[in-house]
């Protein structure tokens, strides 16, 4: 029995990344997106934050990821844009002000930004996808360590052009993660960040009419011990995951497997058990006019949907489906938390076509 959700719109602008984290202290979360915040429980009231430019059908900001970077108890957010070209925080200025932003480092288009513990030190850093430059990696640097404020170290680990799609994950079962990108991936050294990372070409995740998803999950689909990779069409048709195997030398062999070639324009991917039964499901949706007018499927009706495993293959669930005005999007970065409390995992979607959520109601 799939599970139920009741929608409700929230607000209709077109920003398309969300985060969900308690903004004002009150033991409550609240919704954060582009140029303000919706004050929890019932997300009704409306702060602003500040002016995030637009460029044509785009908004500047293409991720909201809570950190507290300044370490004053009251958590900011990262984020950054394709036309800026600079990746950003936003403090939290402690009340109804606007909330100052400030520049980590101008390092090219960034496609969306995404956040991993990467040298497993129980602290996030921060990684964008900036596909016409480096892979770097950015460690929040105590305000005690840098002597003044706080501050981030850069590590670039890849000088090659990343391109676009981007994951984080232990491929090879050494306890390191490792990061994918488009046409192989690279190994964390035994020496964290400032190693030699080393590149692996064993795949391309392109698809025939759009490049991968950001992010590219990995995780171990069939259970077998080795973990796989799960990865969207971001701007075409398709939705893959791809089966990691050894042969009798050890060799890693990659097996591609559709799980729907019948949707397009999977850019987020989250990996969540949202039914409460102890097993994660593949959370997914359309970026509604990814690129206006230019991607295939562009003009197709919308959707978000949870694929459940059955043991042999995925089990397609729908969350939102149709037309435009019927039918939901989750833009470039949703987000998933209790919003009530219940137990559930809700479903905030951001979009060109408004700001939703979708209360997930169980079985």
């Amino acid at each position: 029995m799939p599970l139920r959700f009741t929608k409700r719109l929230l607000v209709s602008e077109a920003y398309e990344a969300v985060g969900v984290f308690d903004v004002n202290r009150d033991g409550h979360l609240d919704i954060v997106t582009g140029g303000f915040w919706l004050e929890g429980p019932e997300f009704l009231k409306r702060h602003e934050i500040g002016e995030t430019k637009r460029f044509g059908d785009y908004y500047d900001e293409f991720s909201v990821i809570p950190l507290d970077v300044n370490e004053d108890g009251w958590i900011d957010f990262i984020t950054g844009g394709w036309w800026g070209s600079a990746l950003r925080w936003r403090e939290n200025p402690a009340g109804d002000q606007i909330w100052p932003e400030h520049i980590i480092d101008v390092c090219g288009n960034i496609e969306t930004t995404r956040a991993w513990d990467v040298d497993g030190d129980g602290q996030l850093e921060i990684v964008p996808n900036t596909p016409n430059g480096s892979l770097s990696i950015y460690k929040l640097i105590s305000s005690e360590q840098c002597g003044s404020v706080a501050n981030f170290a850069k590590y670039e680990i890849w000088t090659g052009q990343q391109g676009h799609g981007l994951g984080f994950g232990d491929i090879n079962g050494d306890g390191r993660g490792d990061f994918v990108l488009t046409h192989g991936w690279l190994e964390q050294p035994s020496d964290g960040l400032a190693g030699r990372w080393t590149f692996h070409a064993e795949f391309d995740l392109r698809f025939p009419d759009g490049p991968p998803s950001v992010p590219i999950l990995i995780v171990d689909v069939n259970g077998d011990g080795l973990n796989d990779l799960i990865v969207g069409n971001a701007h075409g048709y398709g939705l893959d995951w791809l089966e990691q195997t050894r042969d009798v030398s050890g060799k890693r062999i990659w097996t591609r497997h559709p799980i729907d070639p019948f949707n397009a324009q999977y850019h987020d991917l989250q990996w969540a058990d949202l039914d409460g039964d102890g097993q994660p499901e593949l959370i997914t949706g359309k970026r509604f006019r990814a690129h206006p007018l230019k991607d295939a499927g562009d003009l197709d009706d919308l959707g978000i949907y949870y694929f459940k495993w059955n043991g042999e293959s995925f089990s397609k669930q729908v969350i939102s489906y149709g037309p435009l005005g019927i039918g939901i999007g989750c833009g470039i970065q949703f987000a998933l938390a209790d919003l009530r409390n219940s137990g559930r995992l809700d479903v905030i979607a951001p979009g060109k076509d408004g700001l939703y959520i979708f209360f997930n109601e169980g079985l």
